[in-house]
């Protein structure tokens, strides 16, 4: 799993790579500007975006466009892929050996079932942007601006 998850990312990253030399002058400042501190941060980053559900493309495009060390960015996205699929197959025999003597395997693949289309039908229904954008508008909300709710 993790091999093929990091070769698939390290294509996407071969094309912002050779892409890069089409880029117009003035963004290819901004990139040169900023790309030591990027690189600096690139590893733990890439770790960080394989090992997690964040977004990884915005990590892996501006290395590529930066010609980041191919190695480095192979590395560090195979380890983190490699850290997430352990933990998920220790966790699934964990899982089996907990749940083992509670249900038969019949009921598993049915409870599976369940799981599936429920979530599926709650992914194609809820418009997740929108309510991502409520949840973050609230939170806003609750947070006094400056000069409000205090009086000096």
């Amino acid at each position: 799993m993790a091999t093929g998850s990091a070769t698939a990312k390290f294509i996407h990253y071969l094309v912002m790579f050779f892409f890069g030399k089409h880029v117009s002058k003035e963004r290819r400042k901004r990139l040169d500007d900023n790309s030591e501190e990027i690189k600096k941060w690139a590893m733990p980053a890439l770790f960080i975006v394989a090992a997690t559900p964040l977004p990884d493309e915005p990590v892996v495009i501006p290395l590529g466009l930066l010609k980041y060390n191919p190695a480095k960015l192979f590395g560090a996205y195979f380890a983190g892929k490699l850290l997430i699929g352990i933990a998920g197959a220790y966790l699934g025999i964990y899982a089996q050996h907990t749940f083992r003597y509670l249900f038969n395997s019949e009921v598993y693949i049915i409870l599976s079932i369940i799981a599936t289309v429920i979530i599926t039908i709650v992914l194609l229904k809820v418009d997740l942007k929108q309510l991502a954008e409520k949840i973050l508008k609230r939170k806003i909300n609750l947070i006094p601006q400056q000069g409000e709710g205090t009086r000096g």
